[in-house]
C-alpha cells in the first residue's frame, strides 16, 4: 500500500482569518465522505496518542482533515480557547463539505479538545455535520474541565496553560517563555503548586486563560459563553461517545451522551478503563491485559461507514452501552445505563477512624448505638496528596495502602465479602460534618481491600463545603467485587495538588495566597453518614 501524505489546504473564516490543514486523501476516483478533527496542539500530531495515524482512517475511504484552530499550529488569529470553536466550526464544516473529492457528507472525531469542537461544531446545526464521535471532553467547562465540587482542579489547570503558554511562545519565537512554560508543564515546583495566584506564575502565564479560571467562580457567564452544553438544545445527530473510568473529563462524557440521548438518532456510549491518555492496559500501577486495548479506531470506523456510506455492518443493532469492569477486566454490555435503587452502606467507628485502621467499619445496617464523631486535622503544610483517581499527578489505579493509615485519612471498612458485588453507576457519599471555618474541603475515594491487606482505589469525588449534611459525588464505575474481598471508604480534607487547597474563607481561588492556608480541624458524625453504591444484578445487562 502506498503512502498517503497530507497536502496543506487553507480556508478563511468569516472574519477573514486563514485556518490551515492538513488533507489525506484516499486513492480512487471518489467522491468520498470527510472526517474532520479541529484541534489546538499542532495538527501533524492529530490525536496519535489514542487514534489511528489519518493516513488510517484515509486508507478506508475517508477524505480525511485535521485542522489547527484559530491562533494554533499555523493559522492565523488569536487563540482564545473554546470562544470561537463554534463559528469556526461552522466555518470549516462549509469548507470541507466543498472540497474536491468530498461527497459533502461530514463526520468529526478526536478526543479532549478535540472532543469539545465537535460539540460547538454541533451546535451550529450545519446541515453537512451527519455524525460525530466525541470522546473524553466537557460538556460544561467549569464542572467538567476547570473545577469539581466547586474546588479548582490545580495540577491539571497548571499543566494545561503551560501547554497552551509554551505554544504562543513558539508562535512568537519566545525561547525563554517556551522554556518558563515547559517547566510548569512537566514539573510544577512545590512554590508554583502551594501558590496558584502568586503574581509571578501569573505572568508567566498571561498568554493563557489561567488567570481567568482562578478568578472566576464557577456557574456564572463566563463559564457559559464557553460551555457547549449551553448550546445543544433540540441538535440531534447520531454520536458515539468514549469516555475512561479514570479520565478527568467522564462527567463530560456521560452528560454529552444523556443530553443527545434525548433526541431520536442513534446514541453509543463505551467506557474504558483509561485515563485521559494513552488508552492502553496500564493504568495507573495495574496491568489489565489485552482486553484493555482500545477497540475505538474499529468501532469508530463501523459507526462511520454506517453513518458516512450506508454500510448495513450492525453497528446500531449492537448493545448501545459498552463499560469495561475493573474487577472482572472484561466488558460488559448494556441496553441502557443502569437506573437501579442505590444501596445503603452505612459508617460506624469507634470514634478513631483515622488513628485506628480497624476503627472504622461500613455495615449494611445503621449503628444503634450512641452518636460517635470522628475528629481529624487537615495541615496544609502536609495536606493528603493526590494517589490514583482522575487527576494528575498520578491518575489511575494506584495503592494507597499507605496512605489509607494516614492520621488524617478516615477509612471505614466493610467485613470481608460473603458474595460477589456488582457495582455499576454513580456512588455517592452522604456525610453529616462541621469544622472550624467557613469553607472545607471533602475528598471521599472508594476503594478494594484484597485479602493481604492492599487496598487500590475504585472511583473518588471532591466537593468543597460549607458543613451540615453534604452530598460528595463520586464517579460512576462498574466493577466487581470479589467475594473476600472489601469495600473502603477513605475521607479526607484534602487531595493535592490534584485540587487546590481551600483557605477557609469561601473566597475564589484567584484571591487567595499561599499565607492564607489555616490548619482547620474537621468533624463527621459517623451516625448520620452513609454511603449510597449502584449494586446491579446479572438481569441488568443487555
Amino acid at each position: 500500500m502506498s503512502a498517503i501524505l497530507p497536502t496543506v489546504m487553507s480556508m478563511r473564516t468569516r472574519d477573514g482569518v486563514r485556518l490551515d490543514a492538513d488533507v489525506y486523501s484516499p486513492d480512487g476516483p471518489g467522491p468520498f465522505p470527510v472526517l474532520l478533527m479541529r484541534q489546538p496542539y499542532g495538527r501533524r500530531i492529530a490525536s496519535t496518542v489514542t487514534y489511528a495515524h489519518p493516513s488510517w482512517y484515509a486508507a478506508r475511504g475517508y477524505l480525511v482533515v485535521i485542522q489547527d484552530v484559530r491562533g494554533r499550529g499555523t493559522s492565523e488569529g488569536e487563540f482564545e480557547p473554546f470562544i470561537h470553536e463554534r463559528d469556526d466550526g461552522e466555518d470549516t464544516l462549509e469548507w470541507v463539505s466543498q472540497l474536491p473529492g468530498g461527497n459533502g457528507c461530514v463526520g468529526m472525531y478526536g478526543f479532549s479538545y478535540q472532543g469539545t469542537t465537535q460539540l460547538f461544531a454541533a451546535a451550529s446545526r450545519h446541515p453537512a455535520l451527519k455524525v460525530m464521535a466525541p470522546a473524553m471532553c466537557a460538556f460544561h467547562l467549569d464542572r467538567d474541565w476547570a473545577y469539581e465540587g466547586g474546588a479548582l482542579r490545580l495540577y491539571n489547570t497548571l499543566s494545561w496553560a503551560a501547554q497552551l503558554g509554551a505554544e504562543s511562545a513558539r508562535r512568537r519565537g519566545d525561547a525563554d517563555g517556551f522554556s518558563a512554560c515547559y517547566g510548569i508543564g512537566h514539573a510544577p515546583s512545590p512554590v508554583q503548586l502551594i501558590d496558584p495566584a502568586a503574581p509571578a506564575l501569573r505572568e508567566t502565564l498571561a498568554d493563557t486563560f489561567y488567570g481567568d479560571w482562578l478568578d472566576q467562580a464557577p456557574g456564572g457567564d463566563y463559564w457559559r459563553q464557553r460551555s457547549p452544553g449551553t448550546m445543544l438544545d433540540d441538535v440531534d445527530i447520531p454520536a458515539l461517545h468514549v469516555g475512561g473510568w479514570y479520565d478527568s473529563f467522564l462527567t463530560g462524557t456521560l452528560s454529552a451522551y444523556r443530553h443527545f440521548q434525548k433526541g431520536r438518532q442513534p446514541q453509543r456510549l463505551l467506557v474504558g478503563p483509561w485515563g485521559h491518555l494513552p488508552w492502553i492496559p496500564q493504568v495507573g500501577q495495574r496491568w489489565l491485559g489485552d482486553s484493555a486495548c482500545s477497540p475505538v479506531d474499529d468501532l469508530q470506523l463501523r459507526w462511520f461507514d454506517f453513518f458516512l456510506k450506508g454500510e448495513n455492518n450492525g453497528v446500531t443493532a449492537e448493545p448501545p452501552i459498552s463499560l469495561y469492569d475493573l474487577g472482572e477486566s472484561d466488558w460488559k454490555d448494556f441496553s441502557a445505563w443502569p437506573c437501579r435503587q442505590a444501596e445503603k452502606w452505612y459508617l460506624a467507628s469507634n470514634g478513631r477512624a483515622g488513628i485506628d485502621p480497624h476503627g472504622g467499619l461500613l455495615r449494611a445496617r445503621p449503628d444503634v448505638g450512641e452518636p460517635v464523631e470522628d475528629v481529624w486535622v487537615h495541615d496544609p503544610w502536609r495536606p493528603v496528596p493526590t494517589q490514583g483517581g482522575h487527576l494528575p499527578p498520578s491518575p489511575g489505579i494506584q495503592e494507597r495502602t499507605a496512605l489509607d493509615a494516614r492520621p488524617d485519612v478516615l477509612t471505614y471498612t466493610t467485613a470481608a465479602l460473603t458474595e460477589t458485588l456488582a457495582l455499576t453507576g454513580e456512588v455517592r457519599v452522604v456525610l453529616s460534618c462541621a469544622a472550624d471555618v467557613d469553607s472545607f474541603d471533602l475528598c471521599a475515594v472508594l476503594g478494594v481491600v484484597d485479602p493481604e491487606g492492599r487496598s487500590h482505589n475504585l472511583t473518588q469525588g471532591y466537593a468543597r463545603v460549607a458543613g451540615g449534611v453534604v452530598t460528595v459525588s463520586l464517579r460512576a464505575v462498574c466493577a466487581t467485587v470479589a467475594a473476600g474481598q472489601c469495600l473502603r471508604l477513605s475521607i479526607s480534607g484534602a487531595s493535592y495538588p490534584g485540587y487546590a487547597l481551600n483557605d477557609g474563607s469561601g473566597r475564589v481561588q484567584g484571591d487567595i495566597r499561599c499565607s492564607d492556608y489555616p490548619i482547620m480541624t474537621l468533624r463527621l458524625d459517623v451516625s448520620e453518614s452513609w454511603l449510597e453504591l449502584p449494586v446491579v444484578s446479572a438481569t441488568d445487562n443487555g
